[in-house]
């Protein structure tokens, strides 16, 4: 038998490789095909490959015969390993995105070999377990199931209650900093003989999207564990309050920064929740930023992993409000006078990276406003992002970011002008002014959101949590207006002229 690893699951401390001798041969199959079907980020493929060669790296050095393939295809290098090994049987977890455990079954049927999927142990709760919480219920929420998974796991619990007496504290974590508060620099791997290698390669060999020029992230489990501890120790103090805070001067903030190490597989998230938990037990954390922590990671990423896996592949042509639109050029371009947009679309460039909140108020939220196709945004985020897989994009984009479907949520999150000068200091030397609805200086948003909520009456007033929202939108006398400007604001961002 052989232990077939995949590149967003490189680890030895779960899974089929948990158990072995070092005995077991390993297959590892870097596919270029698979890296042509989008112009991804240049930085996420050194990111992968990197860490694909450094892991293979890893193992030879424990011992393990290790057969790395570098092939045009999976099923080019799945026929070579056949050739070699005739009649192998290749143990395999199933990967999170839907539908690849079953094509590559095929594409080892085709080379005349055999695979057993195994559970995927990179996640906190089993499909079953997700399954048998979840039972006959018509709709799945976030809230219910975060309780669910605090008492399963012990995670901040003081019995069957939440330490401290309160599920979440997000009404403690909206604080925006005062004027030139001073986040700490988030670490930085400097890239190895490898890494700089990969990365070359990778410029030269595919066509990307995005800077390629200042990689830092880790590609190791131990620079994994370091970005871990340095998260602990200098930032997750401050982390609960600020962490939806958006700064022009500070990409990072207090945030982990930790999603590209838990996606490969570098690290798992029980390692990560039990750390920060362990720093609240010392008293070295405050409980609103350890619980902001745990709600992300055990609550919120598992839930995404499990609506998706159970909303396939009707998640993917969901389009709950008919979107159709064009994405703008400027999520391309990154050429707009909006500060907002362009601040988060040149950080995504310059390292394929942007906080949670940049991406659901900012990216996704103009988008949605916008009316642009969910699926070309989903497309977006996963070719962008070096922390993007299928399993992750089509859920928070499709899902919480378009509201295409309301497997995640009962409303979309739409907000004005308003949200984003609240929780950010982009407004300020903005030439757009958030306080103005109508005219050529008036953000775009604030046109947009009236205008998406007229546009969207029939399928959105009914909703209880839209209701103050309809309210104020009937006291609107000047909405022929406003919806002229959205229509101006549409028209310009299509034309590269906002």
């Amino acid at each position: 038998m052989t232990v077939w690893v995949l590149g967003d699951q490189l680890t030895t401390r779960v899974g089929p490789l948990a158990d072995a001798d070092g005995d077991e041969r390993v297959l590892m199959i870097e596919a270029r095909a698979f890296a042509r079907r989008l112009p991804y980020h240049p930085q996420k493929l050194t990111l992968v490959f990197s860490a694909m060669r450094h892991f293979r790296d890893e193992l030879r050095e424990r011992g393990y015969e290790v057969e790395y393939r570098r092939a045009e295809t999976f099923g080019d290098a799945l026929a070579d390993h056949f050739d070699d090994h005739p009649g192998d049987v290749l143990a395999l977890m199933r990967p999170a995105s839907h539908g690849a455990g079953e094509r590559l079954r095929e594409l080892v049927d085709e080379a005349g070999g055999d695979v057993d999927l195994l559970e995927n142990d990179l996640f906190l709760l089993s499909p079953d377990e997700f399954d048998d919480w979840a039972g006959d219920r018509d709709r799945l929420r976030h809230g219910d199931f975060y309780r669910f998974v605090r008492r399963s796991t012990g995670y901040l619990m003081d019995g069957d209650d939440p330490v401290g007496g309160q599920w979440n504290y997000d009404e403690q974590n909206r604080e925006t900093p005062p004027p030139n508060h001073e986040f700490p620099d988030p670490p930085s791997f400097e890239p190895d003989e490898q890494t700089r290698a990969v990365a070359a390669w990778a410029d030269e060999t595919f066509e990307t999207w995005g800077d390629p020029e200042g990689f830092s992230w880790p590609v190791t489990r131990a620079d994994a564990h370091r970005a871990l501890d340095d998260f602990v120790e200098r930032r997750l103090a401050e982390f609960g309050p600020y962490q939806d805070a958006m700064v022009a001067d500070s990409w990072a903030g207090n945030h982990a920064l930790l999603s590209p190490a838990l996606n490969l597989g570098l690290l798992h998230p029980r390692e990560v929740v039990e750390r920060v938990v362990d720093a609240y037990d010392a008293g070295d954390a405050p409980l609103n930023s350890v619980e902001g922590v745990v709600r992300q990671v055990v609550g919120w990423r598992e839930f995404v992993r499990h609506v998706y896996r159970r909303r396939m592949p009707a998640m993917s042509s969901a389009n709950l409000l008919d979107a159709t639109r064009d994405l703008p050029p400027l999520y391309y371009t990154g050429e707009t006078d909006m500060r907002c947009l362009a601040t988060v679309v040149d950080r995504v460039r310059d390292r394929g990276y942007s906080h949670h909140i940049e991406r659901l108020m900012v990216l996704s939220n103009f988008a949605l406003l916008y009316g642009a196709d969910p699926h070309e945004l989903d497309r977006w985020f996963h070719f962008a992002y070096v922390d993007a897989y299928h399993w992750v994009t089509t859920p928070n984009v499709v899902g919480m970011g378009s509201f295409a479907t309301d497997a995640l949520s009962t409303k979309p999150y739409a907000a004005s002008a308003n949200y984003v000068d609240r929780m950010s200091d982009f407004c300020d030397d903005c030439r757009y002014d958030p306080d103005e609805t109508t005219g050529d200086d008036a953000c775009p948003f604030n046109a947009l959101y009236w205008d998406f909520l007229a546009e969207n009456e029939d399928r959105l007033r009914d909703d209880y949590r839209m209701g103050l929202s309809y309210h104020n939108l009937d006291r609107k006398d000047d909405l022929d207006a406003v919806r002229e400007r959205a229509v101006d604001v549409r028209d310009r961002a299509a034309e590269e002229e906002l």
